[in-house]
């Protein structure tokens, strides 16, 4: 079957534009042929994703895809780390299956650390057999963000063999290193570590470039890198790449890469180059079989009204219109509500915790960031226990095993919340997605805390009485929803929170989420405990 699409082609292997039509036969493109004709749209290669963790979006691949369609983007670089820690192999294949359901280019990952720490309760491994097992699938196109930074410094043999594996198959490695300089981050990329998501300083960056790295300039609902790194793309155009790594429903139903490459356009970044980093290079890097707008590729490309908006008006995948003016145009697909949870409802009185210290140690959360800062501040005592202040903007934060009954509260204090009243609550708490939560008092975050319980799975908030909830059916981590659904429900919960709680936060849920990733600087808090990332150790709650 022919069909024509006509549209000023951007050529970006030859950096070239001219007016022309784009044959099409069974999918792919046959001829491009340059024409007499004044026309108003312009097609280029379709945007992908470098670095992304489905799951963050709280929807399957399936459902990501169908939105994420509208926007351009035809492909995305994923890791399945987060059900993965849910749900092991199950968890990666069932990301597998639901993304095959959908006209869309995934690249999926081998997640290499799960559980990402022996400080955490996850709910599965995936080690040596479980890894020789997906490296079999096809599917698997290389292996995902090495976050375990002392396990390659100290050549930890289960990592060595993962990473052995990878190398086996001829699969890219993808590094995690925030913070990482000198002869440690040499160490680490001579290990075959091939990118990096998490520079935050265009310095940082720059020497990981200059020692083989390439970056994948992050803009996501929570960590935001861009302004800081975009500089990188007019120096070192083959060595960058733009991605989101996690971004919350509300953020993708307003755009995705799309948004990025107009705002690196605005700022003057040369165009060749930005496009180039934008869908040739994750392209080649992972070996996406998507086409890069050639004669003999695949006809997946995309149309947009002009070159400095880059409007999307069209998305072709294999030369079908999947999505006409942010609007997919695929069926929704409901998938399966899989999951592992087994935590019991907690009692208000298992919320109380006492010091005898004149000193604890409290999180100070950063708007914007991953990292956060170890503080000392004194504590303020009602009838003997520790309890929240907000006069100073210190909050309780809790997390609860939901692998396991009866287990014990770990708890702690955090600063930046911005939090007056209520709490909340949320089953997204990377990487092993325990129950985590924040608040003022103790009846609020319990009940935030019950409602997720009750639900298997959720995000909550409590306040004054009145009670929201966001089901996440499958694995705690996404909803069987349709998407601008989920982003409504979403929406209405982070608006809850900052107006109703008062939280000053960008993404409180986002960044909620990430006070338990221990992997990252400097201070956390796991189901086991307070844990120091600079030490790699366990800490006491007072000091």
């Amino acid at each position: 079957m022919q069909k024509i699409v006509y549209g000023n082609v951007v050529d970006l292997f030859n950096q070239k534009i001219f007016p022309a039509s784009i044959e099409i036969e069974n999918g792919y493109i046959k001829k491009i042929s340059k024409i007499d004709r004044v026309l108003h749209n312009y097609v280029l290669c379709g945007f992908i994703d470098a670095h992304i963790h489905i799951e963050s979006s709280m929807m399957p691949p399936s459902e990501f895809a169908r939105l994420a369609l509208g926007h351009g983007t035809i492909g995305a670089v994923t890791d399945p780390h987060e059900i993965a820690n849910v749900l092991g192999v199950d968890g990666v294949k069932f990301m597998i299956e639901s993304g095959k359901k959908v006209p869309f280019y995934f690249s999926t990952g081998l997640p290499s650390c799960v559980p990402a720490t022996t400080f955490e309760t996850a709910g599965a491994t995936i080690g040596i057999k479980e890894s020789k097992e997906l490296m079999e699938l096809d599917e698997i196109t290389h292996l995902s963000e090495v976050m375990n930074i002392p396990a390659v410094l100290n050549y930890n043999s289960e990592m060595m063999q993962k990473m052995a594996l990878a190398k086996e198959h001829n699969r890219p490695i993808d590094g995690h290193a925030p913070l990482l300089r000198g002869k440690d981050l040499s160490h680490y990329i001579a290990s075959g570590i091939t990118t990096d998501h998490e520079a935050v300083t265009y310095d940082e960056a720059k020497e990981k470039i200059g020692k083989g790295m390439k970056i994948q300039i992050r803009e996501g609902s929570s960590a935001k890198n861009f302004e800081a790194l975009y500089p990188l793309i007019d120096e070192f155009p083959d060595s960058c790449m733009l991605c989101s790594d996690d971004l919350h429903p509300d953020d993708l139903v307003q755009g995705h890469i799309n948004l990025l490459v107009k705002r690196a356009s605005q700022k003057g970044v040369n165009f060749w180059k930005l496009l180039r980093c934008a869908s040739i290079n994750p392209n080649k890097h992972y070996g996406l079989s998507s086409g890069l707008l050639r004669v003999g590729d695949s006809a997946d490309f995309i149309e947009v009204d002009n070159l400095q908006d880059f409007n999307v008006l069209k998305t072709y995948i294999k030369g079908e219109v999947v999505a006409s003016h942010q609007k997919p145009l695929i069926p929704f697909q409901k998938e399966q509500a899989l999951n592992n949870f087994k935590a019991d409802l907690i009692p208000i009185n298992s919320l109380k915790i006492k010091t005898k210290s004149h000193h604890i140690r409290v999180i100070k959360a950063m708007d914007g960031e991953l990292i956060t800062q170890e503080i000392l501040e004194k504590p303020t005592l009602k009838n003997g226990y520790v309890v929240s202040d907000t006069s100073q903007d210190i909050l309780k934060i809790v997390v609860l095993n939901r692998y396991e009954t009866k287990s014990k509260l770990s708890i702690d204090f955090i600063e930046g919340f911005g939090i007056k009243k209520g709490a909340m609550a949320s089953t997204i708490a990377h990487d092993s997605h325990n129950i985590i939560a924040v608040g003022v008092d103790d009846s609020d975050i319990a009940k935030a805390i019950n409602i997720v319980i009750q639900h298997q799975g959720g995000i909550s908030a409590v306040c004054e009485g009145e009670n929201e909830i966001l089901p996440l059916e499958i694995a705690g981590l996404m909803s069987q929803q349709e998407g601008t659904l989920i982003a409504k429900s979403y929406k209405k919960l982070d608006m809850f929170v900052k107006r109703t709680m008062g939280s000053t936060l960008n993404a409180p849920y986002m960044t909620l989420s990430f006070m338990a990733l221990l992997v990252i600087p400097e201070i956390k808090i796991s189901d086991k405990g307070l844990f120091s990332a600079k030490n790699f150790r366990f800490v006491e709650f007072d000091k």
